[in-house]
């Protein structure tokens, strides 16, 4: 998988993609991630990506013209399945949609910033939208940088066992059930006896019943789906 994110601040996504999970996935091959600085796709003197909106109003915006210079740059090098904007009015991040872009070759994400970008961007460019919840950060980036963490680590061989992934809460539109390591007993707090029976049956039966339990006091929302 590639996926090449364009912004204003690659300086900000640096981290999230150096450390942990991340970095090992990009060192192991397993995907390719690049930034792209807007401002080198702008013919402007200063460098400006932004501009006052016609019509009035507070907030900078994002021109169309360095965008459609880096997404057509990028496109003309090879195909990709979705072109996605992080806009807090997109469709809210959820495990599926995860599920569904980790099957993806290639991707771009475009990371807004100020006010927004041209509405010409997101009908020309656009072919998908996404929020990670309903409040406002000062840009796309670590919207981006979530998204990113959430597809990668359900690509095989990203972690260190296959089906850890598979049993996360979400994935069965559940949430996951209580665990427990070492010690078996602190400070009065002990780990229920089911789990060192070695009834693997009942122990994944007890599993079920937790997480539904869970679900059901936590998210019965997620119930209804």
């Amino acid at each position: 998988m590639r996926i090449d994110i364009i912004t204003v601040l690659p300086e900000l996504l640096k981290s999230p993609f150096g450390a942990s999970i991340l970095k090992r996935a990009i060192e192991a091959n397993l995907v390719e991630v690049h930034f792209h600085n807007l401002r080198d796709y702008t013919s402007d003197n200063y460098k400006s990506i932004d501009d006052t909106q016609y019509g009035g109003g507070a907030g900078m915006v994002m021109m169309i013209e360095p965008i459609d210079k880096c997404i057509s740059t990028l496109k003309s090098e090879r195909y990709y399945n979705d072109i996605i904007y992080m806009t807090p009015d997109g469709e809210t991040l959820k495990q599926g949609i995860a599920n569904q872009l980790s099957l993806k070759e290639n991707l771009i994400i475009l990371c807004g910033h100020y006010k927004g970008v041209d509405q010409r961007v997101r009908d020309r460019f656009i072919t998908r939208e996404i929020s990670i919840g309903d409040y406002v950060l000062s840009g796309g980036e670590l919207g981006a940088a979530v998204l990113c963490d959430a597809i990668i680590r359900l690509i095989p061989g990203v972690l260190g066992n296959e089906t850890s992934a598979l049993t996360d809460s979400f994935q069965d539109n559940l949430l996951a059930p209580p665990i427990y390591t070492k010690p078996r007993e602190y400070k009065g707090m002990k780990v229920p006896e089911l789990l060192f029976s070695g009834n693997l049956p009942k122990i994944e039966k007890w599993r079920e019943e937790q997480a539904y339990q869970r679900t059901k006091e936590r998210r019965p929302d997620l119930l209804e789906d």
